[in-house]
């Protein structure tokens, strides 16, 4: 594998962070007020497809209805906007609501373990030495962030109130 740095990748990934966080506190005091996730989320996402609109104008994407019209857009569409994103996300803020931002976020660790043992269980993928030592990795690393490990006290920085 050849390792190189990119600092313009490596500043958005951090950036993409710091907005994640930013996203996940906000909606932890939106729904401290007793708003409805379902519309929430749609506020959200509506006002992030109006500010994309006029990025259409720059780029070399043209959409056209014969696009549209091709065998299994439609249905492919409808899932990753429903199931894959709006879905998602409603699910992410009532478990931020639930569980506090930093909390969730750990959680979100877990994804890569869960993806590995179901590619390997449903998908019949080979399971390797290098998974299993990334998986126990993985749940080390949330454990540890929860403070689940026997004479291990959980302390938490306290910077206001998530």
């Amino acid at each position: 594998a050849d390792l190189r740095l990119e600092p313009l990748g490596d500043m958005l990934a951090l950036l993409a962070a710091a907005v994640w966080a930013g996203y996940s506190v906000l909606m932890r005091r939106i729904g401290a007020w007793g708003l409805d996730h379902v519309l929430c989320t749609r506020r959200i996402f509506s006002y992030g497809l109006l500010f994309m609109l006029p990025a259409l104008g720059l780029l070399p994407f043209r959409l056209s209805p014969a696009l549209l019209a091709g065998p299994g857009v439609l249905p492919n569409l409808l899932y990753l906007g429903l199931g894959a994103s709006a879905l998602c996300f409603v699910t992410w803020n009532r478990a931020v609501s639930m569980l506090g931002a930093m909390r969730t976020s750990a959680y979100i660790y877990l994804v890569p373990f869960i993806t590995v043992l179901f590619s390997s269980l449903i998908l019949k993928e080979p399971f390797t030495p290098r998974m299993a030592g990334g998986m126990a990795l993985t749940l080390v690393g949330v454990l540890l962030s929860e403070g689940k490990f026997p004479g291990r006290r959980k302390e938490v920085a306290s910077f206001g109130r998530e």
